[in-house]
């Protein structure tokens, strides 16, 4: 009878413990621990980071200034920088605006709104070496489309700027200017 009192001493004893730390586990009581990752400065998810300081350069290289106009192309268009590029525009570009760059990649047929440039076309090869990289770069904001209201870019050309670094990006221009001599 001593034994059977002393078992539910123990069992109500390891009840109680493993109730209160399950209390902590599913944060029903929930501290606040303080650790030195949260009181130094930080950004959240999606905040805007603070602007580039005056006089740096980012390690891969000055891309483009905003507000100094469109940037001059800086990559030779050479058979290496051109072979580079379709590489990278079979990776990041083909599947939207197909394998000769006339818009027609197998997504452009669940684009309903707005399909994807003809990249041979006049008006795309008329434009300069630094509006294709401003675009490859920056995408196509179309702030009407209501197609992914929850998602903070609702464009119509996501931003390739943290897929491609900036030589990449300049590759891929040189590339494309390629892709209107194949047509003629």
């Amino acid at each position: 009878m001593r034994l059977i009192k002393q078992l539910i001493g123990v069992f109500a004893v390891l009840g109680v413990v493993i109730g209160v730390l399950m209390i902590f586990t599913y944060d029903v009581i929930k501290i606040d621990w303080v650790s030195f990752m949260e009181i130094q400065p930080s950004y959240s998810n999606q905040e805007q980071p603070l602007a580039v300081p005056a006089q740096s350069i980012p390690v891969e290289g000055p891309a483009y200034i905003p507000g100094e106009g469109v940037p001059s192309n800086p990559v030779p268009s050479d058979e290496v920088s051109i072979a580079r590029g379709a590489e990278l525009y079979s990776i990041h570009c083909q599947m939207c605006h197909g394998d000769a760059g006339q818009g027609n990649g197998t997504i452009s047929a669940f684009l309903v709104k707005k399909k994807p440039a003809d990249l041979t076309s006049d008006l795309v090869q008329s434009k300069t070496d630094g509006s294709m990289f401003l675009t490859i770069s920056n995408g196509i904001f179309n702030p009407n489309n209501s197609l992914f209201p929850d998602v903070e870019f609702s464009g119509q050309m996501p931003p390739l700027n943290e897929n491609l670094t900036v030589r990449e990006r300049w590759d891929v221009v040189n590339f494309l200017r390629t892709l209107n001599a194949t047509q003629q």
